[in-house]
């Protein structure tokens, strides 16, 4: 087993917001993630739309999963979210996390949220990471 792949069975097992998401794993690497959301009536807002701390959560997910894919913790440092569009009931979201620079130290990522079935933009999020010297106890 990769040592991502540990990390996102790490995430899932121990992380109590990625059941709140019930998000998916679509697809992972070193520095890479696509996770996947729907949206339900936990996740709305008194306007009825999903509210805004869930899809930031999604991509905060996604930065995690994607930062720490090399095996060694990383903690946020810095994080900034846009949104462009709301999202409704039952639109099933991606999150298309992807690392940009990564040092000994820092590493910055993009991530964006998008409606599955027609790829419309979401929200556009960035994150800046802190790469610590401590590793994943498997």
């Amino acid at each position: 087993m990769e040592v991502y792949e540990k990390v996102v069975r790490h995430i899932k097992e121990n992380d109590r917001l990625f059941e709140f998401t019930e998000a998916e794993i679509l697809e992972v690497s070193q520095g890479r993630v696509k996770l996947k959301m729907k949206v339900k009536e936990k996740h709305l807002n008194g306007v009825g739309v999903c509210q805004g701390g869930v899809i930031f959560t999604f991509a905060d997910l996604a930065f995690a999963i994607a930062s720490n894919s090399y095996g060694k913790v990383a903690l946020a440092l810095q994080s900034q979210i846009s949104f462009m569009k709301p999202a409704r009931l039952n639109d099933v979201l991606v999150a298309d996390a992807e690392e940009v620079t990564r040092t000994k130290r820092t590493a910055l990522y993009r991530i964006k949220v998008y409606k599955e079935d027609d790829e419309e933009t979401i929200a556009f999020c960035t994150g800046l990471a802190y790469v610590t010297d401590s590793t994943y106890d498997f």
